[in-house]
């Protein structure tokens, strides 16, 4: 191919009528050089759309935090409780149980928690339905947007919809809003939350970076595409259009995964000079590897729980795991219900409150069965001082 196209190239030289066409300079030089300069990094934008299109849709380490933080989280029982009494029937336990039509109590939970991982905000809107129950639904962070008065406190919500923007008071009288506001710890703003990805934003873009570089490696036969050099030895360059017709040929005849390996036929002063990389560029594993572990302590996974190698802060999987819950799942798992138990639990007669079941965690059940043996070990304690110390309520004693 390339020695046709040094035919061409000579006939191109020359002028119909046999004189030689006039020799212009070129801004091809005889040989290629191939320089690498440092250019700004270029960042996505901490959007709740690039954040989710970014990376819970295109990073696998992102999406299997956020699916085992808010799996883990949603799969926490909840308890509606009025005094220390456990409520098996009420409507506010109907109401977290199926909180509307299309989901479960699991379901929103997840939804829930997805959304404030991805975003820092999370809302939910409280709907009178026609039979007189009550519905909950999750709404999209970058849907809604949050007003405030004069004095910089929240004070209407705007909801974007398919209808227009719906205007919801955060203060109605001093009764509860129907729509709450939950958010992460943002130490720049009163009411805006901070995604725990947007810390990791950076680990975030390395690691895609080093997924797409890698990828055009095996697209161009795991190697950089080298040199190929013009040099005549009469002096003569290549004229603009032979630069852009050869560029053209290497590109379709040459590159791509099905075209690696496929020698070149090279005539008329072509030469190709290969270009490796060395070890030390080639070596993307341990980038990906250290970008992966920074972003899963900003989730605050154990790298050992997501099969990231070179991480042994935990002695066992068992440790990482009691660890996870301990602290990441749980402290999320209870300012949610908090908020969710100040938001609901006024809206009906008595204490109410919504509460968590940690007996039925099942994270938690080693931990657990360590204290039960401890407990049924202590024989100067009685049974009634026993069921207190695990959180049930004291009954009289078998020997009373």
């Amino acid at each position: 191919m390339l020695g046709r196209w040094r035919a061409r190239a000579n006939a191109a030289d020359t002028h119909p009528a046999g004189n030689t066409v006039p020799e212009h300079k070129s801004a091809i030089a005889q040989g290629f050089v191939a320089m690498h300069t440092m250019l700004d990094a270029g960042w996505t934008h901490a959007s709740f759309s690039a954040l989710a299109r970014e990376g819970f849709m295109r990073n696998p380490i992102v999406h299997r935090c956020v699916r085992m933080v808010s799996e883990a989280a949603a799969a926490v029982p909840w308890s509606v409780q009025e005094g220390d009494r456990d409520l098996a029937e009420h409507p506010l336990v109907d109401t977290l149980e199926r909180p509307n039509l299309g989901q479960s109590r699991t379901a929103l939970a997840e939804t829930l928690f997805g959304n404030l991982l991805l975003s820092g905000n999370a809302y939910l809107e409280r709907v009178e339905a026609a039979d007189g129950r009550m519905r909950l639904h999750a709404i999209r962070p970058d849907r809604v947007r949050i007003e405030h008065d004069e004095r910089g406190w929240p004070a209407r919500c705007i909801i974007e919809g398919a209808d227009g923007a719906r205007t919801i008071g955060m203060d109605d009288d001093g009764r509860a809003p129907a729509v709450v506001h939950l958010s992460l710890y943002n130490p720049l703003s009163e009411t805006d939350g901070f995604a725990p990805l947007e810390a990791a934003l950076m680990a975030l873009d390395v690691h895609n970076a080093a997924a797409q570089w890698n990828k055009a490696l095996l697209d161009n036969a795991a190697r950089p595409s080298g040199a190929l050099i013009y040099a005549p030895g009469d002096g003569s360059t290549l004229t603009a259009e032979q630069y852009d017709q050869l560029k053209r040929e290497l590109a379709d005849g040459y590159s791509g995964a099905l075209n690696a390996g496929r020698p070149l036929l090279l005539e008329g002063g072509l030469d190709w000079k290969a270009m490796g990389l060395t070890p030390r560029d080639m070596d993307f594993i341990e980038a990906k590897n250290s970008a992966s572990r920074d972003v899963a302590l900003a989730f605050g996974v154990p790298p050992m729980l997501l099969g990231i190698p070179g991480d042994n802060t935990y002695s066992n999987y068992q440790e990482a795991q009691r660890a996870f819950y301990r602290l990441t799942v749980l402290p999320l798992v209870r300012r949610t219900v908090e908020a969710l138990s100040g938001w609901l639990a006024p809206l009906y007669p008595g204490r109410m409150r919504i509460g968590i079941d940690l007996d039925r965690v099942e994270g938690l059940a080693a931990e657990r069965d360590a204290l039960w043996a401890r407990l049924e070990a202590a024989s100067f304690l009685t049974d009634t001082e026993k069921r207190e110390a695990v959180g049930y309520a004291p009954t009289p004693t078998r020997n009373g």
